[in-house]
């Protein structure tokens, strides 16, 4: 059994780039992100941490944050639609719909009482100050 090939393995995406009838893709855009594609840059400054988190695609009312000690999880529902306009005839319609997060510990508790959370053209920015005691605690996003 260990001679198989493994899906997902070396030859993938030289086959999904050279014969594309053998892998479908969606017809508007990128598929949903998957946890791993949410990208995370973690910085420590002397009071704070800053992390940017880069979600492409999702609206800001979209993105939860949660704070719980040291433990910081983002989460986010994606919704991708096609729309059509005019007198176009409808040949077939596609909706993605589903939801993404990803959870991360930090070398310190974080004050979630004083946290910043802001987006800006898909990247999440948290501004989290060190030391804090409580319990979980949900960001507003601005």
């Amino acid at each position: 059994m260990s001679s198989l090939i493994r899906r997902g393995g070396l030859f993938d995406d030289f086959f999904r780039d050279f014969s594309p009838g053998f892998y479908v893709r969606p017809l508007h855009g990128e598929p949903l992100p998957e946890p791993d594609k949410i990208k995370v840059d973690v910085s420590e400054n002397g009071n704070s941490f800053t992390v940017l988190a880069e979600i492409p695609g999702v609206k800001k009312d979209d993105i939860q944050v949660s704070i719980d000690g040291n433990m910081v999880t983002v989460s986010a529902e994606v919704k991708q639609q096609d729309t059509q306009t005019g007198d176009d005839k409808v040949l077939r319609n596609e909706r993605y719909y589903g939801s993404v997060s990803r959870s991360f510990s930090l070398p310190q508790d974080v004050d979630a009482a004083h946290a910043k959370a802001k987006c800006d053209n898909g990247v999440l920015t948290l501004t989290l100050p060190k030391k804090g005691n409580g319990a979980a605690q949900r960001l507003r996003i601005d």
